[in-house]
């Protein structure tokens, strides 16, 4: 959908022009109070659900919504009763405008110049698409990670438009080593020759170096130790010029070449990422993810910044994932519950670490199921 004013950003900069791509599933009903809003994490997009079919009636490879577990006919949120909406968000690079699109101010492509954007930009942005689309009150708006943060930031900047809040494995703002890690990543990015000071399109090119261990990092930090050591633990990396099945059995001692299977793995991630991902656009979320910090505009109190809130929600943390631990968690339950707030907690002992909320856990499915179910749809007009 296109949006011609300008959306006023945070930094003080504006945004004219813009297109935000959106995909909706199940059907408005006539009080148009059906409606869960979905925002998505850093590489996410709009497509939450379903599966994408092709102009011959076949199935695309990989192309099931991220969020297939949780979203559908069916399902925990089931759109058979509900009208669910993803939103790509502004400065990603699956649809909405982006560092890869043209700035209507001068005919050429953002690149580095697009402009800085938080997670209140992105809720904002949404909320000018739900007028668009006449909806008024959201059931729920829902998200994981960043889009946890962005359905916390929904209750506090809308809080009369959201009756109900699913967090899910995410926090109140990002303690210092979750910014090291962004910022690790965002040098291996930014100092890859080819980045070019963020207009590498201008130059034919793409940072694949830097967005390659940006994404190794990230990946790392996303899975626990335990999976990893159950998935890989110390195998060899298959010789591929041996007969199919054999491992080898000898360390080649080199510096360069891949050894162990958790490297070989990595690797392939990485280069897949590379071919897909926007490298400004891995800057832009990165940062947004840095600032979020809702309670910093009261003193740090987390307390007094959710006191705006009225909605009812549900967190759901997982005991595997170091990078948006439990207890970031349990600070918004606490600071909710200080406010007198409606809130339901589940705290899952998952080996998975963060990636746990993409995952098809059956407690973790059931929980969000029963949510949605005795509390979210017994509000719902005709």
């Amino acid at each position: 959908m296109q949006f011609v004013p300008p959306l006023a950003l945070q930094s003080g900069a504006q945004i004219r022009g813009y297109t935000l791509a959106y995909e909706t599933y199940g059907t408005l009903n006539v009080s148009r109070s059906n409606a869960v809003l979905v925002c998505h994490a850093l590489n996410a997009s709009h497509h939450v659900a379903g599966v994408y079919a092709d102009a011959q009636g076949g199935v695309q490879a990989k192309s099931e919504g991220w969020w297939h577990t949780l979203i559908g006919p069916g399902k925990p949120v089931d759109t058979n009763h509900f009208f669910v909406i993803g939103v790509n968000n502004l400065g990603s690079c699956f649809g909405s405008t982006g560092p890869m699109h043209v700035n209507p101010d001068n005919g050429e492509i953002y690149g580095a110049d697009f402009p800085v954007v938080t997670v209140q930009d992105w809720v904002n942005a949404q909320a000018r698409l739900l007028d668009a689309l006449g909806i008024q009150t959201l059931a729920a708006v829902m998200g994981g990670s960043l889009g946890g943060m962005q359905a916390l930031s929904w209750t506090l900047q809308y809080p009369q438009r959201v009756r109900h809040a699913v967090v899910v494995a995410s926090a109140p703002s990002l303690n210092a080593e979750n910014i090291a890690f962004n910022e690790v990543a965002r040098r291996a990015i930014t100092t890859d020759p080819d980045f070019h000071g963020g207009h590498f399109y201008r130059h034919g090119v793409i940072p694949r170096r830097g967005l390659r261990i940006a994404r190794m990092l990230g990946h790392i930090t996303y899975l626990s130790d335990d999976l990893m050591n159950a998935k890989f633990g110390r195998e060899l990396k298959r010789n591929t010029g041996a007969a199919e099945g054999m491992v080898r059995d000898a360390y080649r001692y080199s510096t360069q070449d891949v050894e162990f299977e958790i490297e070989s793995y990595l690797r392939h991630q990485a280069d897949k990422f590379a071919e897909y991902f926007d490298a400004n656009t891995y800057l832009l979320i990165t940062r947004a993810l840095d600032y979020f910090d809702p309670a910093s505009a009261h003193g740090g109190s987390l307390s007094r910044a959710l006191a705006a809130a009225s909605a009812r929600f549900l967190l759901v943390s997982f005991s595997t994932d170091w990078r948006f631990a439990p207890s970031r968690s349990r600070e918004i339950v606490k600071a909710l519950l200080e406010n007198r707030a409606d809130v339901s907690y589940a705290e899952i002992d998952a080996p998975h670490g963060h990636d746990a909320f993409l995952l098809d856990d059956a407690r973790y499915v059931a929980i969000v199921r029963s949510y949605f179910e005795s509390k979210v749809a017994l509000e719902l007009g005709p």
